[in-house]
Formats: structure tokens, sequence, C-alpha cells
């Protein structure tokens, strides 16, 4: 059971970057999503983008060890640590 909690805190923690970065791009850049990708991608900013986009893990970390779910949170810190290290390849 702690395995597959830690799993779906993993899957939130992907996802709640992926939305950050979503947002990020939608909100304070004049591109969509698909042409902002790739003009960051081209300047070489992609992975500053997603960094960013990490930010909202810490409100999902938070509201998880709140209600108890130790597990899970810890799942979203292995994402966070798992985006951290991919940013560097990027």
């Amino acid at each position: 059971m702690n395995k597959k909690e830690m799993l779906i805190g993993f899957i939130v923690g992907i996802f709640t970057s992926l939305l950050g970065s979503y947002l990020f791009i939608t909100f304070f850049t004049q591109f969509d999503i698909s042409t902002g990708i790739q003009t960051i991608r081209d300047h070489g900013y992609l992975g500053k983008i997603i960094t960013l986009g990490t930010i909202l893990d810490l409100a999902v970390f938070a509201i998880l060890l709140k209600k108890d779910k130790e597990f899970m949170a810890r799942g979203v810190i292995l994402a966070v640590i798992v985006l951290a290290i991919s940013t560097m390849f990027i």
C-alpha cells in the first residue's frame, strides 16, 4: 500500500509540474502552448520553465502533509527530484 501511495504522489507531482508549466506559458508569455514550448526550447529555457512549474508542488506537498498522506507527499518529493535531475540534461 505504501508503494501505491508513493506512485500516486509521484504521478500527482509530475502532473502538477506540467500544469504549472502550462499556466506559466499561458499567462506570462504571448505564445500559445505549442509555439511557446517550441520557442522556449529553441532559446534554451525549457528546463527553467519546468522548474518554475514545480512551484505548485510545494502547495500539493503542504496539502498532503496536512491530510496525513505522508507517503503521497514522499512521492511528490520524488517527482521534484526526478524533474530537477532531468532539467540538468535539457
